[in-house]
């Protein structure tokens, strides 16, 4: 097996081989742009060694080989003392985790070599300044000594010499700082800085291997849903400097603003610095329209590079690059991760521009981003004190108490509260707080930086570079430029589409897409959003794309027309039993407690007319659509009186001696019916056959109602559907009292009634024996919140709270189950139920009602196992169109992570 690759050997779409990384390196080689001579280590490599605890036997003779041939084309060797060869070792998995793993740069610097490079550059600061970037990286990343550390004794240095900058110190300052850091590392890491150039390469080689499994890469990976067994490639390229003076620099662009998706000039760029100052935000960039002035030559030709990578690879491309005294070097490209909104206008666009098909760009976009479009945003009209101003990194409206660490913004937002991480700038050991944060503010970095980066890929409101707010996190607390202090807990608002910041919470209205969704914006008019107008485009190529229909679960009128303005195709969920709240539970405890047929047959003709004009409602909004009406399916014990309570009532009422016979009656039946697992217990069909009369009760309201529905020259189109059936027996007998009562109906109102009777798959045995079901079913609903349950045997409201929390920090669940389906565990019963079920009736419609039904990836299980809908809550809908236009599509579309 071949573990190293030349950059001129790969190309892009050896990203599983190579990483993202290598992979565009290689790309860019074969296209001709300027890169850096270097080679990549493949993930397989990686594998192996986190698999064994040791490299693959033929690694070091590889890179020996790969080594030799890159010192040839140089024509110096690594770390040689008079004119050294220096690389860089950088990571890079398939998909992009910005922060997460580890770099070394200027590996081959030592204590001769350094005076070597001093010489050969003409530049003794320059070769210092290296020198001591390498021992920093070097000791935090491969030697495990704390960064901090470092970060003192760098400031210790600028106070001595009374600058504000690390560029302004001078060779013999840093000098003195790489006899300081080398101290740092012997007391640290027990051991001196390796003077061995190739002992520097194998050991940050091992580093980065070992950094895929860091805390904070698994946590990222577990956010961004990434599989944790990919592992990484690592990169070792020959070093090109942009800290040897004002005529050198570096450089992050974007071919498209990644904030709005506006095309342009996007990207930042510090003179006399080496790449990662730029991420780590420790020092404020100019914009990359600057370097235009600065050095016209580079920025003309990054500018054409620029648009060959656009077109190359038809989206939004990110790019680090280095000026060295005039030249212009490619560092890294890769497809740049981007805000929500960014995404949708930048699909629509190149769609314009003829680069990208309609499925193509479905690809583009997800369903999640959506959700976030349709989050409220800030009123402008409201009254609010704005105490700063930043760089406007990732969109949203984000509000919540100041905290100035990861850890404190953790502990707070598990207590139920909202949070805005403060930082001067963030560095990966921050993400957990950037995880539970509602927003993030820094007073350094740009569009580029660490925190913007990350919080775009997250979906996380962020404001950066708010150089007015002066933070301190030792002390928490912030300063205004008026001079007055935000302490940890005061409450902040961000605005990350302008940048702005406030003090207090400012209040939100609906988004302009939840407008649009409304029917009160319209796409195309001559005032219309843009952003309207891009999730307007990209819906209609989902809808003409998706075989899924959508539709809605709801409960009334009010719900069913505000689904149908979100483009639902129907009721796949109608739950009855949250009819007979409030004021009607009476009448259906009544009816649970009766102890007489005459009692039960009152309570029902009380119930029977509210339940009529229930259905009413609903046919009228969902005209010409189906209905799909659940049975009552209610846990008992929501519908009886709370046993402590009323067994304290009696008991008063007896010391008293004044007991009351019903409250005594009523007590009795309670402990009669009381049950120690309500969920398991007599509820769904058992409730309607122990309950003599309660489901042809709703039978008959569904059709009498249908009935006067078409009697209004309306469109009812009623399906019932019987809930938690386990056996096809329950469903025969419900079935057929069922068909009684509508031929009743239909002969006393004389209207035609064409009612489908179907079930819910909710239990694990209906699943196994789908195909007996279906012969007594017209349709299934596959309800996967109790289904989930009942296969997993926990209780959703109970573990969530316990456990669930440990599962995931283990890596025992990627995601909850209950968040997105456990293909394999209940996406097999699901699968297996819907080939049985079409075997036995070829014609059996299928859907599912349960919350999975709105989720992104489930939906795409969904497609894939041939189901005819899906139902979700009204606000999720729009979600669900696009996924299901993009689980169609994808197999025209590509991978865009």
């Amino acid at each position: 097996m071949k573990f190293v690759y030349d950059f001129t050997e790969g190309n892009k779409d050896l990203k599983d081989l190579l990483g993202g990384k290598g992979a565009n390196l290689a790309e860019m080689t074969n296209l001709g742009l300027p890169v850096p001579p270097g080679f990549t280590i493949t993930t397989e490599a990686c594998r192996t060694y986190l698999d064994s605890g040791e490299e693959p036997a033929a690694l070091r003779d590889e890179v020996s080989a790969h080594l030799d041939a890159l010192e040839a084309k140089a024509g110096k060797k690594l770390g040689q003392a008079d004119d050294p060869l220096l690389v860089s070792v950088r990571s890079g998995a398939k998909f992009s985790m910005p922060g997460m793993m580890d770099t070394v740069l200027n590996i081959g610097l030592s204590d001769r070599s350094v005076r070597g490079l001093a010489k050969q550059s003409g530049d003794e600061r320059f070769a210092w300044d290296s020198y001591r970037r390498l021992i920093q990286m070097f000791g935090k990343t491969v030697l495990g000594v704390d960064g901090h550390l470092f970060e003192e004794a760098l400031e210790a240095a600028k106070r001595a010499k009374k600058v504000q900058v690390d560029t302004d110190l001078e060779a013999a300052d840093l000098k003195k700082l790489v006899a300081g850091f080398k101290k740092i590392v012997r007391a640290e890491a027990g051991r001196d800085f390796p003077q061995d150039p190739r002992e520097q390469m194998d050991l940050a080689i091992h580093a980065v291997f070992d950094s895929w499994n860091t805390e904070r890469a698994k946590l990222y990976r577990r956010q961004e849903r990434i599989p944790h067994d990919l592992g990484t490639a690592v990169n070792v390229c020959s070093m090109v400097f942009g800290n040897l003076g004002p005529d050198s620099g570096t450089g992050v662009a974007f071919t498209r603003d990644p904030a709005s998706g506006h095309q342009g000039v996007y990207g930042d760029y510090l003179q006399n610095a080496q790449g990662e100052d730029v991420v780590a935000g420790i020092r404020n960039t100019v914009s990359l329209a600057e370097l235009e002035r600065i050095d016209k030559k580079s920025y003309d030709r990054l500018m054409e590079i620029m648009a060959t990578l656009e077109n190359h690879y038809r989206d939004l491309c990110d790019i680090e690059f280095t000026i060295e005294r005039g030249q212009l070097w490619m560092l890294q490209t890769r497809v740049g991760k981007r805000t929500a909104g960014a995404a949708f206008r930048i699909a629509t666009q190149l769609v314009d521009q003829g680069l990208i098909d309609e499925a193509e760009a479905l690809q583009r976009v997800t369903g999640a981003q959506l959700a976030q479009l349709m989050f409220p945003r800030f009123d402008e009209e409201a009254k609010t004190e704005r105490i700063g101003r930043g760089i406007a990194a990732s969109p949203g409206a984000a509000v919540g108490k100041a905290v100035f660490d990861s850890y404190t913004a953790v502990k707070w937002s598990r207590s139920g509260e909202q949070v805005i991480l403060v930082r001067r700038e963030t560095n990966p050991d921050d993400l957990d707080g950037m995880i539970a944060a509602e927003g993030i503010l820094t007073s350094r970095g740009g569009k580029t930086s660490h925190a913007a980066v990350v919080a775009r890929g997250m979906g996380k409101t962020c404001v950066c570079g708010a150089e007015e707010l002066e933070v301190d996190t030792k002390r928490r607390r912030m300063t205004l430029p008026d001079g007055r202090v935000v302490e940890e807990g005061d409450v902040l608002s961000i605005d990350g589409s302008s940048g702005e910041v406030y003090l207090g919470a400012v209040p939100v209205v609906p988004s302009p897409v939840v407008e649009y969704f409304e029917g009160r914006m319209h796409a195309g008019a001559d005032d219309a959003d843009e952003l309207v107008e891009a999730v307007h485009r990209m819906m209609a190529f989902a809808d003409r794309k998706r075989r899924l229909r959508v539709r809605a679960n709801a409960d009334n009128a009010e719900d069913a027309l505000r689904a149908r303005r979100f483009g639902a195709q129907g009721i796949g969920l109608c739950r009855t039993e949250h009819m007979f709240l409030g004021d009607r539970r009476g009448l259906v405890e009544r009816l649970i407690l009766a102890d007489t047929d005459a009692e039960r047959e009152e309570s029902l003709k009380e119930l029977l007319p509210l339940q009529r004009q229930d259905f009413v409602e609903l046919f009228e909004a969902m005209d010409g659509l189906p209905v799909t009406i659940r049975l009552l399916d209610p846990p008992l014990h929501e519908f009886l009186p709370d046993i402590t309570e009323l067994s304290v009532r009696v008991a008063l009422a007896e010391a008293r001696k004044d007991p009351h016979e019903n409250e005594l009656r009523l007590l009795q039946a309670v402990h009669r019916l009381h049950e120690q697992n309500p969920m398991l217990g007599l509820r769904g069909v058992r409730l309607g056959l122990v309950v003599p009369g309660l489901f042809t009760m709703q039978v008959r309201a569904i059709a009498e109602a249908a009935a006067e529905r078409r009697d209004a020259k309306g469109d009812p189109r009623a399906e019932i559907m019987i809930p938690l059936v386990g056996t096809v027996q329950e469903l025969e007998i419900v079935r057929e009292e069922a068909g009684q009562v509508i031929a009743e109906v239909r002969e006393h109102t004389g209207v035609e009634l064409k009612l489908s009777l179907g079930t819910m798959i909710e239990l694990p045995r209906a699943a196994l024996t789908a195909g007996q079901i279906a012969e007594a079913a017209e349709f299934f609903s596959f309800g996967t919140n109790d289904l989930t349950q009942t296969v997993w045997g926990f209780s959703r409201d109970d573990v969530e709270a316990s456990f669930f929390t440990a599962y995931l920090e283990k890596g025992i669940f990627g995601v909850s189950p209950f968040e997105t389906i456990d293909r394999d565990g209940v996406g097999k019963l699901v699968r297996d139920a819907v080939t049985a079920g079409r075997e036995t009736r070829p014609d059996l419609k299928l859907g599912v009602c349960g919350e999975h039904g709105g989720d992104p990836e489930s939906v795409h299980f969904f497609h894939e196992v041939g189901l005819d809908y899906v139902s979700c809550s009204p606000f999720r809908i729009p979600v669900a169109r696009l996924e299901a236009g993009r689980a169609a599509s994808s197999s025209t579309g590509s991978d865009h992570r």
